[in-house]
């Protein structure tokens, strides 16, 4: 595939042009995709260094498919958040779920002034302690729809579950939130809107 193709090329081409031994596909796919599920996992493990375990295998996994993917039947990034939402689960329970939130790093700086970078900082820590104490379902929806943007349907393959479930699940996951939120307004910067 020309280099100048790959930017406009789909996940599903750039995957089978991989399949059929294009390597530069396999890279602008990398670019591509890694950072997504990278914070997914980040967040759903609070763990970096774990999360990028997870994202190197869920790599390598997609790279063993390229040869048998058949375009059409699922796209690129629901097969590979399915595969990193498995891979946190069973990270979660062969690790139990216990959180070191000091251990948890702190969001790099968006480049903002000095007071916003913090407020942003404590914000999103405050977001992933609370995320943490969500059940492990909830907390994987949560993420998938608020923080990573897929649709519902899309998050329903990704977790091997109907939408109706996906949108219970997120529903209670953002009442949760809302309440393990609620006493940090003034705390993390947010007025009596």
């Amino acid at each position: 595939m020309p280099l100048d193709a790959l930017g406009e090329a789909s996940d599903e081409a750039l995957l089978v042009a991989y399949g059929n031994g294009d390597r530069a596909a396999a890279r602008a796919l990398t670019v591509r995709l890694t950072p997504r599920i990278l914070g997914y996992a980040a967040r759903v493990l609070a763990d970096r260094a774990e999360a990028e375990d997870v994202v190197q295998e869920a790599m390598l996994r997609l790279w063993r498919i390229a040869p048998e993917w058949r375009q059409g039947e699922a796209k690129v990034t629901t097969w590979l958040y399915r595969v990193t939402v498995n891979l946190c689960t069973d990270r979660l329970r062969k690790y139990g779920r216990a959180v070191d939130l000091d251990a948890v790093p702190e969001p790099e700086d968006g480049q903002a002034a000095a007071i916003e970078g913090l407020i942003e900082q404590d914000r999103a820590a405050a977001l992933d302690a609370a995320l943490g104490l969500l059940p492990e379902r909830q907390r994987q929806a949560v993420i998938l729809r608020h923080l990573e943007g897929l649709s519902n349907p899309d998050i329903a393959q990704v977790m091997d579950i109907g939408v109706e479930a996906v949108e219970s699940l997120t529903a209670r996951g953002k009442r949760a939130l809302s309440r393990h939120l609620a006493g940090r307004r003034a705390e993390l910067g947010y007025g009596d809107d």
